[in-house]
């Protein structure tokens, strides 16, 4: 048995459990950091996702917004002390309707998320001493692209086909977040790594299998043998282990309100350049129902096992330009399946994902209904995707647990790469003991203990915490 000592031995090597190294071995001068995973770093989740960013979220309370705001903060240092290395973006979100009533909620949603701190909101109707548009920039963050905050609302539909001549046209608003936008998450991963290993953290292969206790306290991380090390002692603890936190958790007997939901996502070449490469993230933010032939209809009504096809799907499907120069790569997504599933390695899709996906796009760029057309054959899209852990109300947990020298940074539910470097800082106070930020007490456990959280998670639906 290894004789191994550390400060703190941080369970997951994604993006939380590296960004916690990172606060800690470089933001903290701790000695002593240990990043356990039985995996590469950042393969089983921390890529998955469209790697965006965006300090526009709803309410209630505006603890997500601060926290995303400092977390962007973070994430813009970071880029001017590597001249971008991770190359970072403020290209913005477009979220398209062609409802009026989802218009209308657009404006109260804005209204409300400008209100808590992301940022004015400029509201656009083609009359006469309407705000100034601000274009925004594609690539990198020059000042001009740092300069865009807030959102715009446009609600002029000449305005709407100026700018997106190729969406449906019966889009009647647009709801524009200014500073949103994307980076490589595998890029910002591996910098927050190394900075983290060159200050002395240790990253070691192998599943922790155990945590032993001493006087009620954490004493030791057991790992499964075969790895480098067996037995680690240890008086900090992190679980940052993605869609396996409640089972780590449970290695301390605590018992975490998380879940997880697998999430795909498209790889798809627009080879015949049906949109422009400088686009923002585009989102189609109404219910969809999918287009088929009147045979397509007659036999998927057939079938049990397919006529939910035929059924109003979720809204939400998005998609983004992917790649550099000379690319024609678009990442397209759409979680239209939203049960609680334990997570399987590897993730299994349903065969039909990316035709479906694809007919999702095509409600709001209707000129990809032309790439249904032999979509098996040889540009048949490329599906990858994970398990995102998340608790009800969508609010990620950074926290000490009910057992000393034990904290938990999880459930960051697909959007950890923008908010890791916040929740981390959070993660970092609670261990050292400084006074953590006002907004705080939003992501600790003990949040629902408090009746008043309770009564407020009552009046929750099940998309809350989305946009």
């Amino acid at each position: 048995m290894s004789d191994a000592r550390a400060e703190v031995v941080i369970c997951g090597a994604g993006i939380a459990g590296i960004a916690a190294a990172h606060e800690l071995a470089v933001r903290r001068g701790m000695d002593g950091v240990v990043l356990v995973d039985e995996r590469p770093p950042l393969t089983l989740t921390s890529d998955k996702s469209t790697e965006c960013y965006r300090n526009w979220w709803p309410g209630p309370g505006d603890a997500m917004v601060r926290l995303m705001n400092r977390s962007i903060d973070l994430l813009e240092e970071l880029a001017g002390e590597s001249d971008n290395a991770f190359a970072m973006n403020r290209r913005g979100y477009a979220f398209l309707t062609a409802r009026p009533e989802q218009a209308r909620r657009f404006a109260e949603g804005a209204r409300e998320t400008s209100a808590l701190g992301a940022g004015p909101l400029r509201v656009h109707r083609g009359a006469p001493g309407d705000p100034h548009y601000p274009p925004f920039v594609a690539e990198g963050l020059a000042p001009a692209a740092l300069a865009l905050d807030g959102a715009d609302l446009i609600l002029d539909r000449d305005r709407i086909r100026r700018l997106f001549p190729f969406a449906a046209e019966d889009t009647v608003a647009v709801l524009n977040p200014r500073r949103c936008g994307w980076l490589s998450a595998q890029q910002l991963g591996m910098l927050l790594l190394e900075r983290a290993l060159e200050r002395g953290a240790r990253l070691v292969r192998g599943r922790v299998a155990g945590v032993e206790l001493a006087d009620g306290r954490v004493a030791a991380v057991r790992l499964e043998p075969g790895g480098e090390l067996e037995t680690i002692a240890t008086g900090g603890f992190v679980d940052a282990a993605g869609p396996h936190l409640a089972e780590v958790a449970r290695l301390l007997g605590v018992e975490l309100p998380v879940f997880n939901e697998l999430h795909g996502k498209v790889s798809f070449t627009d080879h015949l350049g049906l949109v422009p490469r400088d686009l923002p993230l585009m989102s189609w933010s109404d219910p969809v129902r999918l287009m088929w032939s009147e045979e397509e209809r007659r036999d998927l009504a057939a079938d049990p096992e397919l006529a939910w096809l035929l059924a109003d799907l979720p809204a939400g499907v998005h998609f983004r330009p992917e790649g550099g120069e000379g690319s024609r790569s678009l990442l397209l997504l759409w979680t239209y399946h939203l049960e609680p599933c334990p997570p399987v390695q590897p993730p299994r899709f349903d065969p039909l994902y990316p035709e479906v996906v694809l007919r999702g796009i095509a409600r709001m760029i209707p000129a990809f209904a032309t790439y249904l057309q032999g979509l098996e054959r040889s540009r048949r899209p490329y599906v990858d995707g994970g398990y995102y852990c998340k608790t009800r109300e969508n609010r990620f947990l950074a926290s000490p647990l009910p057992v000393p020298g034990a904290f938990v940074l999880g459930a960051l539910s697909g959007y950890g790469i923008m908010a890791a470097l916040g929740a981390a800082e959070l993660l970092g106070a609670h261990l050292t003991g400084e006074t953590p930020p006002a907004y705080a007490p939003a992501f600790r456990l003990e949040r629902y203990a408090d009746p008043a959280y309770q009564q407020l998670l009552a009046q929750m639906g099940p998309d809350a915490g989305q946009l």
